[in-house]
């Protein structure tokens, strides 16, 4: 819920989103993969936030995003300017790779986190989150008028507020969707699926993405955590 909150501010409060979704993130990979010594590619990140709090853990940090500006990962961290669906990095060469809340906004997600797979080393780990559309928040600032419709949604906002909005309905959001990250995951030969779950809810709630229709609207955001074999 803490998380959910600081996720309603993340344009007014940036250091408390940031910083609360570093710390859930460290928590969320850490059931399964240590830190401490572990080389970590964020991809479309760059937030200081992210770099200081892996680094305190004893984790080599390197961010990457398509737009230098974007790149802020901290002192005595790594950046790289680069497209994450053509990642300039060699096969096997992290032993974390994670997105989050990237994929709602690239037309292609599978391509993408393919690279996060290619890039990744045996026996590493990927961390996939990204928000569904069709969930209360799926339109980001533009929720939830976006269930209308994404241009309706985006016309609606630029009334009210005289200018456009950061996440552009088919420019730089797309309607990312909770069954087409469960079908990737599922289908790849080269990594095992260790954990799927609605990241916004308690584990109670993980039967929910079992229901198709209904956790489109109730996951929020899926976790997609695979690691290769």
């Amino acid at each position: 819920m803490n998380l959910f909150r600081s996720f309603l501010v993340e344009q007014t409060d940036p250091e408390r989103f940031y910083t609360d979704v570093a710390n859930d993130t460290i928590t969320l990979i850490t059931r399964h993969e240590p830190l401490e010594g572990r080389t970590v590619l964020d991809i479309g990140a760059g937030q200081e936030q992210f770099g200081r709090r892996f680094v305190d853990r004893g984790a080599r940090y390197v961010a990457v995003d398509l737009e230098r500006e974007s790149l802020n990962p901290g002192p005595g961290n790594g950046a790289v300017v680069g497209r994450g669906e053509n990642l300039p990095f060699p096969d096997a060469f992290a032993d974390i790779v994670m997105s989050n809340n990237v994929m709602e906004h690239v037309t292609q997600p599978g391509v993408l986190a393919d690279e996060m797979l290619r890039v990744v080393k045996p026996g590493g780990l990927v961390f996939i989150s990204y928000t569904a559309w069709a969930s209360p928040w799926g339109g980001h600032e533009t929720s939830p008028w976006h269930l209308l419709g994404g241009d309706y949604a985006r016309r609606r906002y630029e009334r009210l507020h005289g200018r456009p909005p950061k996440n552009r309905f088919g420019e730089t959001m797309h309607a990312a969707s909770v069954a087409g990250g469960l079908r990737w995951a599922k289908r790849q030969q080269g990594a095992v699926l260790v954990e799927a779950a609605p990241r916004y809810h308690p584990d109670w709630a993980d039967p929910l993405l079992k229901v198709p229709g209904l956790r489109e609207v109730l996951s929020w955001n899926l976790m997609l955590v695979l690691r290769r074999t």
